[in-house]
């Protein structure tokens, strides 16, 4: 079975969702079957590297609420966060363009690296509040993965990997893609948004059992939190 997920770094469903699916594989007797693939998306391609906002304040902005509102709203994506056990630390988190960190995954697909570099920049942008464009950030994430460091750092230089950044981009619109996370299970169902981990567990085990059927691609799952249009669902 092969599960490939449309996701942006900076969108915290898709952490939530990345989580979610590991828990729900972790229970899944196939497991060692199924192949992951984290695909490139952006939430927002136009986002600058640096911003004086806080996350609060582009919410705020964003949807035209307090930031009294705006902080309850990220409050309660940070208990489903927990509730996962990750640790979203929004009064420090650095908004920021992350077309350079989709680029360093997709070297890192390149070199079996992949899921490292993957959690790595989730965990460097949510937890560590960590700058996920700068240079040097995303130097010391491949290292730590083990790629190596001079020629990570002559990928980034030379923009090598936009090419695949942006099929995977024209693909998940091919495939109608809006937000995100966005999982397609064997390019015959979908599941929209960070759902909970018995609704993935139900669903690799629909798979596992159907894999052997031609059918068109069906929504398994819908209306669970997710990103879209540079901005996440508050309510």
């Amino acid at each position: 079975m092969k599960i490939e997920v449309w996701s942006d770094f900076v969108c915290p469903f898709c952490y939530i969702g990345k989580r979610r699916l590991e828990q729900a594989l972790a229970q899944f007797p196939h497991r060692e079957d199924v192949e992951v693939v984290f695909r490139s998306f952006e939430l927002d391609p136009n986002a600058k590297k640096e911003t004086p906002l806080t996350i609060h304040e582009i919410i705020a902005q964003k949807y035209g609420i307090s930031l009294e509102d705006a902080k309850r709203a990220n409050d309660d994506i940070g208990r489903q966060a927990e509730a996962v056990g990750l640790t979203f630390r929004f009064e420090t988190m650095k908004p920021t363009n992350t077309f350079d960190a989709h680029r360093l995954a997709q070297y890192a697909k390149e070199k079996g690296k992949l899921h490292d570099v993957v959690e790595q920049l989730f965990f460097a942008y949510f937890t560590e509040s960590k700058r996920i464009s700068d240079r040097e950030v995303l130097l010391a994430i491949a290292e730590a993965a083990g790629l190596d460091r001079k020629e990570t750092e002559e990928v980034l230089n030379d923009g090598r990997y936009a090419e695949e950044v942006r099929k995977d981009e024209a693909e998940a619109a091919k495939f109608g893609v809006r937000g995100v996370p966005f999982f397609i299970l064997n390019r015959k169902y979908a599941i929209s948004g960070a759902q909970p981990v018995e609704v993935f567990r139900r669903a690799l085990e629909k798979v596992w059992e159907e894999e052997q059927q031609a059918s068109p691609m069906r929504l398994l799952a819908g209306e669970g939190g997710m990103c879209a249009d540079g901005s996440c669902s508050i309510d």
